[in-house]
C-alpha cells in the first residue's frame, strides 16, 4: 500500500509531477478529486463493471479488458502487503494466483477522458510498473485513482 509519507523526497517529487500531469490533462484538481470521490462511493467497485467503463459527471474511465471480482479481491489484498513488490516469493497456490493476476492485468490500459474537450485530453495509465522479472509494483497513479484514501491523494496533490 502506498502511503505518501513513506516515499523518499525524490519519490514524492516524481509522484507529484506525474499526478499533476494527469490532473492538468483532466481539467484540474477539483475534477480529479471528483473522479476519485465518485469511484470511492460506487458499489460494487467500478473495476468489475461489465462494460469496462466508469462514468461520472466530469468524464469517463474506460479499460480494454473485463476484470473479475476474484482478481480485484486479490489485488486489494496484495496492495496491503508490507512489501510494495507484488511479485510473489516462492511457489504455491497463492504465488500462482498472484502471477496469473499480474499476467491478466498487466496489458490492461485505463483511459481517463474528460467530458468536455476544453478540460483537457485526459490521460492513460497501466495498473503496474514492471521493473524487472522479479519486481512489479502497483502504479501509484492507478492506486490513487482506484484505491488510495482521499486523504492520501490530497497529501500528494498539496505536496510542494
Amino acid at each position: 500500500m502506498y502511503y505518501f509519507d513513506n516515499f523518499t523526497e525524490a519519490e514524492k517529487l516524481t509522484y507529484c509531477e506525474k499526478l499533476n500531469d494527469c490532473i492538468i490533462n483532466f481539467g484540474g484538481k477539483n475534477f480529479f478529486l471528483q473522479l476519485v470521490e465518485s469511484i470511492r462511493k460506487t458499489t460494487p467497485h467500478p473495476l468489475i463493471s461489465r462494460d469496462c467503463e466508469f462514468h461520472f459527471s466530469r468524464g469517463t474511465v474506460m479499460w480494454n479488458k473485463k476484470i473479475f471480482k476474484d482478481k480485484l479481491d486479490l489485488l486489494m489484498e496484495l496492495r496491503t502487503n508490507e512489501s510494495n513488490n507484488l511479485f510473489p516469493i516462492g511457489t504455491g497456490r497463492v504465488a500462482k494466483k498472484t502471477i496469473n493476476l499480474l499476467r491478466t492485468l498487466n496489458p490492461v490500459r485505463f483511459d481517463v477522458i474528460p467530458q468536455n474537450e476544453e478540460d483537457g485530453t485526459g490521460f492513460k495509465m497501466y495498473p503496474f510498473n514492471i521493473i524487472d522479472e522479479k519486481n512489479t509494483y502497483l502504479n501509484p497513479i492507478f492506486d490513487a485513482v482506484f484505491f488510495a484514501s482521499i486523504t492520501e491523494v490530497k497529501k500528494a496533490l498539496n505536496y510542494k
